[in-house]
């Protein structure tokens, strides 16, 4: 049974459902996986894994720091494996594929990491639980952005389309059974 390493870093929660969804479509594959949060204090090493999903979430226009370091301390490890990354983040919301991509493309610059596959998910707006400044400061950058991305902070919105996301992860498994075999 390959073994694969789902590794994430989340500000409001998003990126971590996305980080256990794809877990449990791979699972379905008959994959045996490992999820963990970067936020824990012991970070798992990608080496011994069969493939690595690293996932990161963007705000003000960066990937999480977390995410960034551990790519970069990784980096033989991530390279020398099937891997992927997932990028989260209002851009990829709002339509503005080219903005996220130049996310991603400014972490591969920032790590020397050029993943096997890379997805671009929508993210969340916890309006609910952000205080007063932050919902202040979410709407107006909403606003600014294209697509109707909603700015009631009266409630929370989920962009995440999670039949991409099924595809990424079955693409990624997909993936590992042919360089198995």
């Amino acid at each position: 049974m390959s073994k694969v390493l789902v590794v994430y870093s989340t500000h409001e929660g998003q990126t971590a459902k996305i980080a256990h969804f794809i877990a449990e479509i791979l699972r379905g594959h008959g994959l045996e996986v490992t999820v963990s949060d970067l936020k824990d204090p012991a970070e798992p090493v990608p080496s011994g894994y069969d493939g690595v999903m690293v996932g990161g979430s963007v705000h003000g226009g960066k990937h999480d720091k977390r995410v960034v370091d551990y790519v970069r301390k990784n980096l033989d490890a991530l390279a020398g494996a099937p891997s992927a990354f997932f990028s989260v983040s209002l851009a990829a919301a709002g339509h503005d594929i080219e903005e996220a991509e130049g996310h991603v493309e400014r972490f591969e610059e920032q790590t020397g990491w050029r993943p096997g596959r890379i997805g671009l998910f929508g993210g969340g707006l916890p309006y609910t639980h952000l205080n007063f400044v932050m919902r202040y400061m979410m709407k107006k950058i909403v606003q600014s952005k294209p697509g109707d991305l909603g700015t009631d902070v009266s409630r929370d919105y989920v962009y995440t389309e999670w039949d991409g996301v099924r595809q990424f992860a079955e693409d990624f498994a997909a993936g590992l059974e042919k360089a198995a075999r």
